[in-house]
């Protein structure tokens, strides 16, 4: 009898803006999920390259794999959205990337945002009634749209997954990674 079951995605998604990355909070999760075997992509708005910053200096650059035009939810595993103030800022005034990160939560599938990424959640509808961590400067934003903000390095409520700045990345990786491992 032929398995007729469709193979688990492998490819996880992190979402971001032109510019304002925070680079290590895209860096540390994109190698901590190529260790474990997952293919990383970047997507973004537009094709090209993307500007990283180390907090407010610039950072490298990245090439983008494909843009939410043409990224397909149920391609990925899951989806990494990377925090600095300027790249969540911007992403979460894209339809586009709004959209993706919506149906994103939708799907189930683990969707791991740091730092001050939860603003891309908050635009997408995805706080009401969910536990999130995230830079203190977003706490009444999440409060506002039905969402708890706690100081905590790492918590897990159902799909989301969410930290508060780059020293939570061990935790939040560690998190990221059992959700894939489940998945699988």
């Amino acid at each position: 009898m032929v398995d007729s079951t469709p193979p688990t995605p492998t490819k996880v998604a992190f979402a971001v803006a032109g510019e304002g990355i925070e680079q290590v909070e895209l860096t540390d999760p994109w190698n901590a999920v190529e260790r474990a075997g997952y293919q990383p992509v970047l997507v973004s708005v537009e094709p090209g390259t993307v500007q990283a910053f180390n907090h407010l200096d610039k950072a490298d650059t990245f090439e983008v794999n494909t843009t939410f035009d043409a990224a397909i939810v149920a391609e990925y595993a899951a989806l990494v959205l990377p925090g600095g103030v300027a790249n969540p800022d911007a992403l979460r005034t894209e339809p586009r990337a709004v959209s993706f990160v919506k149906e994103f939560v939708a799907s189930g599938k683990p969707v791991a945002a740091i730092c001050h990424a939860a603003w891309t959640l908050v635009e997408a509808g995805a706080v009401d009634g969910r536990r999130l961590a995230s830079w203190p400067s977003l706490r009444t934003d999440i409060r506002n749209a039905g969402g708890t903000w706690v100081d905590e390095e790492v918590v897990v409520d159902g799909n989301l997954i969410s930290s508060r700045n780059p020293d939570d990345l061990p935790a939040f990786n560690r998190e990221l990674l059992s959700a894939l491992d489940a998945m699988g």
